[in-house]
């Protein structure tokens, strides 16, 4: 039977380099850094038109992102969409989706997202609302784990 290394395990594991390869602390026994954002909807301070942002947290340069969440106590609403991101792409880790579910975690984390390498630089995270407004009263949390050295 053949058998197949994943990327992180190639000259780590598999025995192709006479002299094994260490693993990247970023996958491997890393440290996991927990980001939390709390948004009361009922607070002036929070945004909550559609093509509004909300400043979420910042994940400091040489982080990788390995996956969120968003928990709320009130449905968003039937329409209103959030998407998880950044300044360059709003739905970096989430595409825009609606969120009706409550105190339920909805998780998340795209796929190339996922599989990028660690940040380069500091990345501020935001939720962008599409579609409808987001509701007046309520708490949306925003939850991300990140892996580091």
């Amino acid at each position: 039977m053949t058998t197949g290394y994943s990327k992180e395990t190639v000259g780590v594991l598999d025995g192709t380099l006479n002299v094994a390869a260490k693993h990247n602390g970023i996958f491997e026994q890393a440290k996991v850094r927990v980001f939390v954002a709390t948004f009361d909807l009922s607070l002036a301070t929070v945004a909550k038109n559609s093509g509004d942002t909300n400043v979420c947290f910042r994940i400091p340069r040489s982080h990788k992102v390995l996956y969120g969440y968003l928990l709320a106590s009130v449905t968003m609403g039937a329409s209103a969409t959030i998407a998880v991101g950044n300044a360059t792409t709003a739905g970096k880790y989430r595409a825009a989706a609606v969120q009706t579910g409550t105190d339920a975690p909805a998780f998340f984390m795209l796929s190339a997202a996922e599989q990028a390498d660690p940040l380069t630089a500091h990345e501020d995270v935001l939720i962008t609302i599409g579609t409808a407004n987001l509701p007046s009263t309520g708490i949306l949390q925003v939850v991300m784990f990140a892996s580091a050295r």
